[in-house]
């Protein structure tokens, strides 16, 4: 019997709370700043096919492509109760090296009926470069790869495998101090869920989950009923990949008929040499973020909305990438792009509802050395927030994460009292954002003092090319790296990575939104 919907409502704020707790468990028991300050983690649901019934309102770049990552487990032989499955391999349903995901298989009546999933952030995973983020160009420079594999095997840790982890990191205490609270937010969704089977029955709980898909599913095809039937098509360039390759496009054509989009990105750039390739799970995840936009906030977040929208790249893409392709820039970065040509498509059909570019980059910095308090390796990755673009009736908003980020800011306090680090300063950058009658968001100066040696890696968009403006705006001001030393100031290209010394200053402003409409 189909469940009304005040019990499907209940049952979507009950999984959804079961998230959200696993997601806080992770927070207060993390111990890098990356998972107990900016919060760079998600948690979610998934049924026994492994999709995605549920989630916290966490990351959108992991939320989206994490069930590529349980369905690649799937395929894994002997699954029993206690195992646990590890893996961040981005040709597997991961997105790049450093987010890790962490799967536990729920049982009842002797068979699988559901999936918790926890991924985060580790700001190290070895590599060439503290923090994991090197400006690469094969995926083994990046860190260890890790394919799907059995963490914990009947509640026992497997610990051969988890040393080999984190003896390939820069600082094995702190990740191994994140592991666990990710295996402790599993441990808790297990929990809660078995709870949950024991108050409503396991067939009601199922059900509700097949049931929430095929609600989502329904909303999105509202959705796409209220665009106009055509084709629509947009493109952008990124700025370079750090390797030499310049000036590359990522094109997209949407066509909607019905109830029913297909969003094809044939024509975007090849495979670069540098690090910006995405995979497929990244891509699906940014495309996928759009229409999830446009929906009423009641839309509950899970994998209906990818049975009606169809996701199409070339095989030999930017946007599809292959082993041993470098793709740590593809997650953070290429994604922005993605959201960026699939909102400008969408403003050609529905005009009225859609924003400007907003700062189109994370502004991703990652650093480390040795840690003169402690006399150990350290690493710290962080990105820093823009503008949003303007949109129909309002301003876009300042200083603020955009799209596929939802991370929070790292504050100075916890930043200075545990890394060889000041912050020199930290403003909104005024009048970075497009004029127009709504005029986009200001943007961010972040400026790091170094105390010690250090290591600096910068992966960084929109500083060639500036966020687009829709509807007679202006474009949004463009980032800026700058390495202030002895007083000397000197411009960084985009993708970077260097030696500071101490007392050196690196600058980062990054990109103002798009304006939105003609000024009158």
């Amino acid at each position: 019997m189909a469940l009304t919907p005040f019990e499907l409502e209940i049952f979507q704020n009950i999984l959804s709370s079961i998230a959200e707790e696993m997601g806080m468990l992770l927070i207060r028991a993390g111990f890098s700043p990356n998972i107990k300050e900016r919060r760079d983690l998600s948690c979610a649901i998934f049924n026994s096919k492994g999709d995605m019934i549920a989630q916290a309102a966490h990351i959108p770049i992991h939320l989206g492509s994490m069930g590529f990552a349980v369905k690649a487990v799937l395929d894994e032989p002997d699954m029993q109760p206690g195992d646990v499955y590890i893996l961040n391999d981005p040709f597997r349903g991961g997105t790049h090296l450093p987010d890790v995901t962490c799967i536990k298989p729920i049982f009842s009546e002797g068979r699988i009926v559901f999936f918790v999933a926890s991924r985060a952030h580790h700001a190290d995973m070895g590599g060439i470069t503290p923090g994991s983020m090197p400006i690469s160009t094969t995926v083994e420079e990046e860190g260890v790869l890790i394919s799907p594999s059995k963490l914990y095997i009947k509640n026992r840790l497997n610990k051969k495998l988890f040393n080999k982890i984190l003896n390939s990191t820069r600082d094995p205490e702190e990740r191994e101090g994140d592991f666990n609270a990710q295996s402790g937010a599993l441990d808790l969704g297990e929990k809660r869920l078995t709870e949950t089977i024991s108050k409503y029955s396991l067939n009601t709980l199922v059900e509700a989950g097949e049931e929430l898909l095929n609600y989502s599913e329904k909303m999105m095809k509202e959705v796409i009923k209220a665009i106009p039937d055509g084709v629509y098509s947009f493109q952008d360039v990124m700025d370079d990949d750090g390797a030499g390759t310049l000036k590359i496009p990522i094109k997209v054509k949407i066509t909607i008929k019905g109830s029913r989009a297909e969003v094809d990105f044939s024509g975007s750039s090849p495979p670069v040499k540098g690090n910006l390739n995405a995979p497929y799970s990244v891509t699906t995840a940014a495309a996928i973020y759009v229409f999830q936009c446009l929906a009423p906030k009641e839309l509950p977040l899970n994998s209906g909305p990818l049975r009606v929208v169809k996701i199409r790249v070339d095989d030999h893409s930017i946007l599809n990438a292959k082993f041993p392709s470098a793709v740590v820039g593809g997650n953070v970065e290429t994604s922005q792009r993605v959201v960026d040509v699939v909102f400008g498509a969408l403003s050609k059909a529905i005009p009225e509802k859609i924003p400007a570019a907003s700062a189109g980059s994370m502004s991703n910095i990652t650093f480390g050395g040795i840690n003169p308090r402690t006399g150990r390796t350290y690493a710290y990755y962080e990105t820093i927030a823009g503008g949003m673009g303007g949109r129909p009736g309002k301003e876009g908003v300042s200083a603020v994460q955009t799209h596929m980020t939802n991370t929070l800011n790292t504050p100075i306090e916890a930043l200075e009292r545990e890394l060889p680090v000041m912050i020199n300063a930290y403003t909104i950058r005024r009048r970075s954002g497009g004029g127009g009658k709504f005029k986009g968001g200001d943007a961010i100066k972040r400026e790091f003092k170094f105390l010690t040696k250090t290591t600096v890696s910068l992966i960084t968009e929109r500083r060639k090319f500036s966020p687009y403006s829709l509807r007679g705006g202006e474009d949004g001001t463009r980032g800026k790296n700058k390495l202030i030393a002895k007083g000397k100031v000197t411009g960084l290209p985009p993708k970077c990575t260097f030696e500071v010394k101490k007392g050196d200053i690196i600058s980062i402003e990054t990109p103002g939104g798009g304006g939105w409409g003609r000024r009158k």
